[in-house]
């Protein structure tokens, strides 16, 4: 799968030759799994059809801050388009779009709406020789790059002029090749092996019955996600549950009871520079399990339990470089018992939950955390969804792992 999978991207097309090339682009971007949205400034319809490149994206193109012909359109919005994004790439840009660029003149939407842009913009440029030379030229590459842009090398070859030489647009494959190389290059967790547990742990009574609880999993999905956005390769020991993830770089381990759970996490631990034990595991298990289903013969019936492995605990006695987190899900003394745990079980960090936040704990879409360090700085988050809260969760462990 391509970290080009689910990004937003806002392609900007200007009038160049080279426009023809974006109908290869566009496509390529979609089927590496982005999604599209194209702005075209006035004069590059002249090259390539808005109809073209509207069928390849799947979305409306824009070339206008309003469409002349319809006296009741709604005004096209450069500052969302530029909020949109995760990445914006001007492709052609030719060189009187760089100038203009430059000095931030915007008489068109493509313009305005890269002014707008919070996200990286790309350049790849395109023009013939002696312009691509011209001091004029080379000034606006180094200006741009300058502001932050990145610019995607032009190629030598045969120009629409004739001429042979450097400023031929990138082939739109070498783009493609370009931008994922250097967004998994910026990836803060790139190389790096991620442990995540997560769900609930079932305990067996009988064939038919077990001990469990109501995690949904949901914060150890979250979680898995965010890290291999980040360029990790992450390992997710997973207890039942409905939810569902699908990334080339996340390899899931179905387990059911604590001790599989356990035996999971001791094999993939040794491995791994992150190690997230978010999963809710049984701390009891009954000590017999009964080969065939109980009969209700009586009227009670009493289990015996044991202890299940603490995992966590386990982690911390046998870490060496790993950077351990736990999760404490708490009703009373939330501060003091979290501090107590990330302790006792030597954790780097902590992640703390109360039941008694409105909004927070087992099979639901939110969370209400305190993120807790082992010099016992603590960081409070109001409630969030628990993408988000997975988010802030792995800022935090990258600030300290690259402090």
């Amino acid at each position: 799968m391509s970290i080009l999978s689910g990004k937003k991207v806002l392609l900007g097309i200007t009038a160049g030759i080279a426009a023809y090339k974006t109908a290869s682009l566009v496509r390529l971007f979609i089927k590496a799994g982005a999604e599209v949205k194209v702005i075209m400034t006035p004069a590059a319809k002249d090259f390539i059809t808005p109809l073209t490149l509207s069928t390849l994206s799947k979305n409306p193109v824009h070339s206008s801050f309003t469409n002349e012909e319809d006296e009741n359109a709604v005004w096209t919005n450069h500052v969302e388009l530029g909020l949109w994004a995760d990445f914006m790439l001007i492709a052609p840009a030719t060189a009187n779009t760089l100038s203009k660029m430059v000095s931030g003149n915007s008489d068109n939407l493509l313009l305005a709406t890269y002014l707008s842009a919070k996200c990286p913009v790309y350049f790849a440029p395109a023009m013939d020789l002696d312009m691509y030379k011209h001091p004029s030229t080379t000034n606006s590459f180094e200006q741009l790059q300058k502001f932050g842009n990145i610019m995607i090398p032009s190629t030598s070859g045969e120009l629409a002029s004739g001429l042979v030489g450097k400023g031929r647009m990138a082939e739109p494959e070498d783009i493609i090749s370009f931008i994922e190389k250097d967004i998994l290059g910026k990836l803060p967790l790139r190389g790096k092996k991620v442990m995540i547990t997560a769900g609930p742990t079932y305990e067996a009574i009988d064939p038919v019955r077990f001990i469990g609880n109501h995690s949904s999993g949901k914060m150890g999905y979250e979680l898995a996600r965010v890290a291999a956005n980040l360029g990790a390769e992450v390992t997710l020991i997973a207890g039942p549950n409905n939810q569902q993830i699908s990334h080339a770089s996340v390899h899931v381990v179905d387990v059911i009871s604590a001790e599989d759970m356990y035996n999971a996490a001791h094999e993939s631990y040794p491995t791994a520079d992150i190690a997230i034990l978010s999963a809710a595991v049984a701390d009891f298990k009954p000590k017999d399990i009964a080969n065939q289903k109980i009969k209700k013969a009586d009227a009670t019936l009493e289990i015996t339990l044991v202890k299940t492995k603490d995992i966590l605990a386990s982690l911390g006695a046998i870490k060496k470089s790993q950077f351990l987190v736990g999760f404490a899900l708490e009703t009373n003394n939330e501060l003091e018992n979290a501090k107590g745990k990330l302790t006792r079980k030597n954790l780097d960090m902590i992640v703390l939950n109360s039941l008694n936040d409105k909004g927070a704990g087992f099979g639901k879409p939110t969370n209400k955390v305190t993120i807790i360090d082992k010099k016992m700085n603590t960081l409070a988050f109001g409630l969030k969804s628990k993408a988000d809260v997975a988010i802030d969760i792995f800022n935090e462990i990258i600030k300290r792992i690259h402090a």
